[in-house]
């Protein structure tokens, strides 16, 4: 049984992600933090793609919470180990930092960045010492740019996105791969509120993406014909940058 684990998987480009793995026959773990009835629909759906998979219900926030459910997951499950991770949750809190509460700032770090730490590391041994792995981190076009309104989750995905390439590093020799995905406007939940029709004008291709177009490039990364791809951030963005 191949396990992949999805962070944030309930909706959005997570559930698209989740879909995908079942599709390349990954038995998929979807993380989410309160909505049962979509993360049913999306283990609904993992099993109209073919495969199965199961709910794993934590804050990927709290250190205590994940490693408790990782570890927990693990201890059931003697015989196979999770060989890829997707590293997908994160929430956006956009303001001026001028007017940016210290909340708001903590919130978003934590569910962007600390979380990469949360999961990570408890799922990391096992890679290593099966030797392979995929560990793929929803990065962002404001992390790579920066967008104003969002210091905060420019932050968290910047940190990202560095923390890909030094994990890469370590982890490399022993057969697992950590990569970054920066997507840019893709339909989702967290474009609510945004002048799509002005957005269009700034992007190239004259479009927003779909979250199936972000799966497919993850399903590529999380495939054995990526073994030679790691340390890497792909855009997929519409040609803005």
């Amino acid at each position: 049984m191949k396990c992949a684990l999805v962070t944030g998987g309930s909706r959005g480009i997570g559930r698209a992600v989740c879909i995908r793995l079942a599709g390349m026959g990954y038995y998929v773990i979807v993380n989410y933090l309160s909505n049962d009835a979509e993360a049913r629909k999306t283990l609904d759906l993992i099993r109209e793609a073919g495969s199965d998979g199961e709910l794993l219900k934590f804050d990927v926030s709290d250190n205590a919470a994940a490693v408790s459910a990782i570890e927990g997951w693990q201890d059931a499950h003697p015989d196979t180990y999770i060989e890829v991770l997707v590293n997908n949750a994160g929430i956006r809190k956009d303001t001026l930092m001028l007017w940016m509460e210290f909340e708001d700032w903590t919130k978003v770090l934590g569910t962007g960045l600390d979380a990469f730490y949360n999961v990570t590391r408890p799922i990391l041994r096992p890679m290593l010492v099966k030797r392979y792995g995929r560990i793929i981190n929803m990065a962002s076009l404001s992390g790579l740019k920066g967008l104003p309104g969002q210091c905060n989750y420019s932050a968290a995905k910047g940190g990202l996105i560095a923390a890909t390439r030094a994990l890469a590093l370590e982890v490399g020799r022993k057969g697992v791969t950590v990569n970054a995905v920066a997507p840019g406007f893709v339909r989702t939940d967290m474009v609510d509120g945004l002048d799509e029709a002005e957005l269009r004008k700034t992007i190239p291709v004259n479009r927003f993406g779909e979250p199936e177009e972000v799966a497919a490039l993850v399903g590529f990364l999380a495939s054995k014909d990526a073994s030679y791809i790691t340390g890497e951030c792909i855009s997929i963005n519409g040609g803005l940058y």
